[in-house]
């Protein structure tokens, strides 16, 4: 992968090259973490000629400190939470609590205008693709794996174009198969390793789902 990547589209091209094997199977979906996995899915769901959705999560920010992610939500009700952040910044449970109840309704806010009425994906016995573009303590990547595996896949792989080696590590003891090309040992950022990282806006997450759901 190209270093640094171009941009989320070049990313998600680049990661559909190490998924070919998936290609053309018909129990294959993929689903993004909005709104910044959206453009890699769809070149990955492109290549693979699968279908594209979404996986709703969203950070538990540390208060003061909205950038650290101390856990995680995902639809369904799934609560990730990261201890050994909470017991470092020394979050209370009230505070906990509040963040929860905020980022909730935000889920919900963003359930509506991404889904609609459309029906969640039957997920049993599928193979589930999960995209996002880039992670750093994978607090969000665990929840959306949480959120997956209630609903009995039949496999699940992530594929992200850079992550830290730990975070890697992680998730490889939780899905079958983890796609990072680009592990460094220095991380501060994701937007660090692109050229292009733009906020991906609404219309664009529509869009692409309208052309590929």
């Amino acid at each position: 992968m190209e270093v640094p990547i171009p941009d989320r589209h070049a990313a998600g091209c680049a990661l559909a090259e190490s998924l070919q094997r998936y290609t053309g199977r018909d129990d294959v979906i993929v689903l993004a973490l909005p709104r910044g996995g959206v453009p890699v899915a769809a070149e990955i769901a492109r290549a693979l000629d699968a279908s594209l959705d979404v996986m709703l999560v969203r950070k538990l920010g540390v208060p003061g400190h909205p950038e650290l992610a101390m856990g995680a939500i995902a639809s369904g009700g799934v609560q990730v939470m990261n201890e050994g952040v909470v017991r470092q910044a020394m979050v209370s449970p009230e505070a906990i609590e509040a963040v929860v109840e905020q980022e909730s309704r935000e889920l919900e806010h963003r359930e509506r205008i991404y889904r609609g009425d459309r029906p969640w994906p039957d997920l049993k016995g599928r193979c589930v693709i999960l995209v996002d573009d880039g992670l750093a303590t994978g607090a969000t990547m665990r929840a959306a794996i949480d959120a997956v595996k209630v609903q009995e896949p039949g496999c699940v792989v992530v594929a992200v174009p850079v992550a830290p080696p730990e975070t890697v590590r992680d998730l490889e003891s939780l899905v079958d198969e983890v796609i990072c090309p680009l592990q460094p040992e220095s991380f501060m950022a994701i937007g660090q390793w692109y050229r292009d990282f733009h906020q991906v806006s609404d219309a664009e997450v529509l869009a692409l789902l309208k052309e590929l759901g």
